[in-house]
């Protein structure tokens, strides 16, 4: 029997400008215009102050690793070890996701280290943001 996949998220009109983005291979979060809070998941209004005057925004893709577990059982659409992850956007709210691009080992995935979103395509509905870790921009590396 063939592997079944990954199980993927459905739309929804409250989430659907967010999958539009990672089609589009951008990163879109909302913010409330009465108090300024970013947040995710998306959702039609503020969870802080519960407006519902909410605008859509492109969000840097920068983020650092606040917690994972590493899993090593076998789950459709999953290759183990794999990191299941809460990453801590550079915007303020936290998601989850897989860690990619990286060893899944404790000596790799350090808490606190940068990362950069990345896309993944599943179908023509579904592209997945995941995450890797941020690349050292050459200035920065110091040169011997």
């Amino acid at each position: 029997m063939a592997d079944p996949g990954r199980a993927l998220p459905q739309p929804t009109p409250e989430t659907q400008h967010f999958w539009d983005g990672t089609k589009a291979g951008e990163l879109r979060l909302q913010r409330c215009d009465s108090c300024g809070k970013v947040y995710f998941p998306p959702r039609p209004f503020c969870a802080v102050c519960a407006s519902r005057q909410v605008s859509v925004f492109t969000a840097s893709g920068k983020a650092i690793l606040w917690s994972y577990v590493i899993h090593h059982r076998k789950v459709a659409g999953f290759t183990p070890p794999y990191a299941i992850a809460v990453v801590q956007l550079a915007e303020g709210p936290r998601m989850m996701t897989n860690i990619v691009e990286c060893p899944q080992t404790p000596e790799a995935l350090q808490l606190d280290m940068k990362l950069e979103v990345m896309f993944e395509k599943q179908n023509d509905d579904i592209t997945l943001p995941l995450f890797r870790p941020a690349l050292v921009p050459l200035a920065s590396v110091a040169l011997t």
